[in-house]
């Protein structure tokens, strides 16, 4: 059983236990720290579980908190054992953004607002190694191709026949007209985009230039939701040199309702599908 847990979600989920048992005993991450003789940042680091978590830590955090159930305590060692374990996303070596693949792997929906390039999950292979190559100039061949590889292995989970990820995506017009690698790849892809809108979990819409300032005027973001309702939703911006991981509920239906009023100022399905196609023709001349 073991060897198909997500290692990502485990750490979440062990890390939103051990915080729910340090506010039960009413001390602050600064507290704990203080305790342990570690940085609070590694304590904050442990419960957001952005950080692997040991045996041994969770034993220590289990003594300050003063756990008396060993079932909860061997629970939660079994929780920091699994979390260690590596996603298949490991074998491709170092990903800087392997906490969101984790996430992505295990959400039941993700709702994605792309502002100048199509999404990854529905990228074909010529256009996702024009845009890896193109935005990483620096990066050695093989490092790229490997980038393209993880982003067609993450797309298994929205081509899966059982339980695919629900797929919401909002382009803006700009994506289909920046010409990737070169017109014939963007034909393909523009193509492939209309033949996977048409699955029923998949919705894509596209917000026209005619809107003007909109909502996520700000840049691109993705929400992911979960089944198990212990997971708490969470709003992922990417960057440069880091990523934004949000998951206070605030910040999570500003966010939300952000993502609303971009689906009210985008074309409807149909609507879409039928510019997507039109761009697609132009590129054939």
């Amino acid at each position: 059983m073991a060897s198909n847990v997500n290692p990502t979600v485990r750490r979440r989920r062990l890390g939103q236990e051990l915080r729910r048992l340090r506010e039960l005993k009413g001390m602050t991450a600064e507290e704990v720290a203080e305790r342990l003789l570690v940085s609070q940042s590694k304590i904050s680091r442990l419960e957001n579980g952005r950080r692997s978590i040991s045996q041994r830590d969770v034993r220590d955090l289990c003594g300050v908190y003063e756990v008396e159930d060993q079932r909860i305590v061997d629970s939660l060692m079994q929780m920091a054992k699994d979390s260690r374990q590596q996603g298949w996303w490991h074998a491709f070596g170092d990903i800087p953004y392997s906490v969101y693949i984790g996430l992505e792997t295990d959400a039941e929906s993700l709702r994605v607002y792309e502002p100048q390039i199509i999404t990854g999950l529905l990228q074909t292979r010529a256009y996702a190694e024009a845009i890896i190559r193109g935005g990483s100039p620096e990066a050695s061949e093989a490092d790229n191709d490997k980038r393209v590889e993880v982003r067609l292995r993450r797309q298994g989970r929205i081509t899966a026949e059982t339980e695919p990820l629900r797929l919401w995506v909002v382009l803006d017009e700009a994506s289909l007209h920046r010409i990737v690698g070169s017109r014939p790849v963007m034909r393909e892809q523009l193509e492939h985009l209309v033949e996977m809108s048409q699955l029923p979990h998949i919705t894509v819409q596209v917000l026209p230039f005619e809107v003007g300032a909109h909502a996520g005027i700000n840049g691109q973001y993705s929400i992911l939701e979960f089944a198990d309702a212990a997971d708490s939703s969470v709003v992922y911006i990417e960057g440069v040199t880091s990523d934004l991981y949000l998951e206070k509920p605030l910040d999570v239906q500003k966010y939300t309702v952000m993502y609303e009023h971009l689906r009210a100022q985008s074309l409807n399905v149909d609507q879409s599908r039928q510019l997507i196609e039109r761009v697609a023709k132009e590129y054939a001349r």
